[in-house]
């Protein structure tokens, strides 16, 4: 995983990792005939990220989603404050008073949010959490002109220009998707259908649960979780890739993350987690 951090010592230590912008192949007149045809891209920026004690993460509306629902925070399974969930662990409604900085476009904090609950929260088959807040979402851009990201519905396609967005280190990283993982194998944790980032997307530890944008629609599309750090085979922070056909591959270096659009069928009514709806593809307790 891209772990979560402790002390600030290690906000030291992690600080250097470097940023590369990734670079089409394409000759030059198919760059000024793509340029020409694509819509213009959406400026990413950090408003609607937020830091968490060790972790990144932002505010997230799903499309049905009312002004006067309670708001969401979406991150990591492995950044709950609970620890780790176990394989085939799933929390769902648990209360919780944690604590979420909120972000403008800058990266300043402009106020501090807190949840009620972890509405929802696993590692098995992804990895992800989501807690609802104490204010809605139209509280929120009324007290600090803050919008929530949306969560894209559809499922994302290799070759999308992506940004992640690190609410904790105040940082951007740019790449694309280059593909999607059958299966992530980590320690003990199996992930199906992630993404995998083309190599300018060096996320570091800290960067878990960021918000993976689509720089073109401005929507989440992903959440960053893990990465291979050392070239390891399926060990913890160095996962490694199963295919269909049980062959592993091992790329050192490679960073991940775990897609959201599965989990928008399961946001009903009033911002509810409702894992018996249609189409909600999120793992049962």
């Amino acid at each position: 995983m891209n772990k979560p951090l402790i002390g600030a010592f290690l906000a030291a230590l992690l600080l250097g990792a470097g940023v590369a912008p990734a670079v089409a192949a394409e000759s030059a007149q198919a760059r000024e005939s793509a340029t020409e045809a694509a819509p213009a891209a959406k400026a990413v920026t950090f408003a609607g990220t937020v830091a968490l004690s060790n972790c990144s993460g932002s505010v997230v509306r799903s499309p049905d989603s009312a002004p006067t629902d309670p708001a969401l925070v979406l991150s990591n399974g492995h950044c709950l404050e609970t620890g780790f969930p176990g394989p085939g662990e799933v929390l769902v409604d648990r209360p919780s008073t944690r604590t979420f900085t909120l972000l403008d476009a800058s990266g300043s904090g402009v106020g501090t949010l807190r949840a009620s609950k972890i509405a929802y929260g696993t590692m098995t088959d992804t990895d992800l959490s989501l807690y609802e807040l104490t204010s809605t979402y139209e509280e929120i851009e009324s007290a600090h002109g803050i919008e929530a990201l949306e969560l894209e519905t559809a499922h994302p396609v290799a070759g999308t220009a992506i940004t992640v967005a690190s609410g904790y280190w105040k940082r951007t990283y740019s790449c694309d998707i280059d593909g999607f993982v059958h299966q992530l194998k980590e320690g003990r944790w199996t992930w199906k259908d992630s993404v995998r980032y083309t190599p300018e997307c060096r996320t570091i530890g800290g960067t878990s649960g960021s918000p993976v944008i689509d720089d073109a629609t401005g929507k989440v599309v992903a959440v960053n979780n893990t990465g291979n750090e050392s070239g390891q085979e399926c060990t913890d922070n160095n996962p490694c890739e199963v295919d269909e056909n049980g062959d592993v591959t091992v790329r050192e270096g490679i960073n991940y993350a775990q897609q959201t659009y599965n989990m928008v069928p399961c946001i009903g009514l009033g911002n509810k987690i409702d894992l018996d709806r249609e189409g909600c593809g999120l793992p049962k307790p």
